[in-house]
Parts: C-alpha cells; sequence; structure tokens
C-alpha cells in the first residue's frame, strides 16, 4: 500500500535503514544493560541492581518507539538477532561483575548511539527532507543524554 506522508517513498526507505541502524544499538545496549543487571555484585550491590533495572526499562520503552516509527512509516522494524548484530553500531562485550568496567562500557555506548544520532538529526531534515525524523531523533538524542549522565554519575 502507497504511502503518502510528506516525504519520498525512496527517502522513507532511506530513513527506516537509518532507524533499524538505531533499533540494533537500541537492542544492544538494552541486553547488555540487562547483562549487568543480572551480573553485577559488590557492597552495592542492590543499589546497581535497581539503578540497570531503571536504565533497561527505559530501553526498551525507546527500542519499541523506534520500531513503531520505522512501521509508522511503511517498512519493518527488523529486530531479529542476526539483524541486530549485523545492523549495529556497538560492540558485544565480555561478561563481567566489575561495576567500573560495567558502566564504562555503557557510557561508551550510550556516547556512541548519541553521536550517532546528532548525525542522523541533520541527515533527516536536510539529506531526506523530513522534519519530523529529525525531530524523533532529537527526542531520542535527549533520553539518551539522560541515561549516559546518571551513568557517568556513578563513574565520579
Amino acid at each position: 500500500m502507497k504511502i503518502e506522508i510528506g516525504i519520498s517513498a525512496e527517502h522513507a526507505k532511506k530513513i527506516a535503514l537509518e532507524l533499524n541502524k538505531v533499533l540494533a544499538d537500541e537492542l544492544l545496549v538494552y541486553a547488555k544493560t540487562r547483562n549487568s543487571h543480572w551480573n553485577i555484585e559488590g557492597p552495592n550491590f542492590m543499589e546497581l541492581h535497581k539503578f540497570y533495572e531503571g536504565q533497561y526499562e527505559e530501553l526498551e520503552e525507546i527500542a519499541d518507539e523506534v520500531a513503531e516509527y520505522i512501521r509508522k512509516i511503511g517498512h519493518y522494524a527488523e529486530g531479529r538477532y542476526a539483524d541486530v548484530l549485523k545492523l549495529t553500531n556497538l560492540l558485544e562485550s565480555e561478561y563481567s561483575n566489575d561495576q567500573k568496567k560495567q558502566l564504562q562500557e555503557l557510557l561508551n555506548d550510550h556516547e556512541t548511539i548519541i553521536r550517532n544520532l546528532r548525525r542522523l538529526i541533520d541527515e533527516f531534515d536536510e539529506k531526506y527532507k523530513d522534519k519530523g525524523a529529525a525531530d524523533f531523533a532529537t527526542q531520542l538524542l535527549q533520553k539518551h543524554l539522560s541515561l549516559a549522565w546518571m551513568i557517568r554519575s556513578y563513574l565520579k
């Protein structure tokens, strides 16, 4: 079915591809945060266990928003693990129960996502003439800035 939403079909296709890459990043950082939640140890176990839970719950909502946006512009969200690993800008990590290592890795992932979203904001607006997608990327950027700030606060 043809979708008439004010951007060309070709631009919607390219935006969907970029957002599927964002979705892959969201799903991988979600999985890594879950893994940290499951494997944390130490004197502040409960505090970090709950902290990670809040983070992965927010990441789950973000991933859902990205997938639904892709569907709204007429494309399929690619959420199979094989697709995620092909599309992501992030790297899987070794299991760790070390608080500082877990937090630093997650911070690095959020900062990678933030840098990519900054690029996409301009690309969606200028290259693909879609201010709506640029605004959506801006909203995602704000969420990751908050998540990164919270993690960074633990590392100080």
